[in-house]
């Protein structure tokens, strides 16, 4: 069983930078490991469960985004993306996409280390943190009476449907996958179609959003799968 917090380092060789990183975060008491492309991370991920990722945006072969993609298809774990000062638009959208920090390089040990703690103290925070009564706009989420109220008037949702948006609510801003949202709400381990997260999603815009063609507090994001919003 490991006793300290597990790291996993995505990162091109020839940049001179996975040596470095890994003797100061191993001296900042992390364990680490490397990969140097996109499916050796990927394998190391599957078989050693990490607590965060540090995945560098430009790796030979397969692109940082899609590796990002295929990691949190797998789990929902933090990332800490690595990215070149000039650009911007790599950064823009690993926040889009549901990134928990980014670095511009060249960047400083010192500030890396500090981004590394700050997003895992966040994310083990995260469920705990959650209010008793959430309001989003005109919605409330009440966890602890189990309901949930629109425009001031109480709507019935049936269990999934209250799992699924208090699961959305407690990522709140950030993207979940269909497969992850199959975990933490259905959890189980018979196969179930994707799309049944689809159909739920449906049901609760159709009783929650003011016009669900045009949903303001159920986003989709495109390629990855539903956001909640405010």
């Amino acid at each position: 069983m490991r006793s300290l917090p597990g790291i996993i380092l995505i990162v091109e060789d020839d940049k001179g930078i996975a040596e470095p990183v890994q003797y100061v975060l191993r001296a900042e008491g992390f364990e680490v490991l490397v990969a140097y492309d996109g499916p050796a991370g990927l394998e190391k991920f599957e078989q050693d469960k990490p607590d965060l990722v540090i995945l560098d945006l430009m790796l030979p072969g397969m692109h940082g985004f899609e590796v990002f993609r295929r990691l949190r298809q797998r789990r929902n774990v933090p990332v800490v993306m690595l990215t070149a000062r000039s650009e911007e638009n790599d950064r823009v959208t690993g926040i889009e996409l549901g990134a928990d920090d980014y670095v511009v390089k060249p960047f400083s040990m010192r500030e890396l280390v500090a981004r590394v703690r700050m997003v895992l103290r966040r994310s083990r925070n995260e469920e705990d943190t959650l209010e008793d009564a959430v309001t989003l706009g005109d919605v409330v989420i009440d966890r602890l009476r189990h309901r949930v109220e629109v425009r001031g008037q109480e709507v019935a949702l049936a269990p999934k449907e209250f799992a699924l948006l208090e699961c959305l609510a407690r990522h709140r801003g950030r993207p979940l996958t269909r497969s992850m949202l199959l975990e933490q709400v259905w959890g189980t381990d018979e196969y179930i179609d994707e799309r049944t997260v689809d159909v739920h999603i449906r049901w609760l815009r159709q009783k929650i959003e003011r016009d669900p063609s045009q949903p303001r507090l159920i986003h989709t994001v495109r390629s990855v799968g539903y956001r909640l919003g405010e």
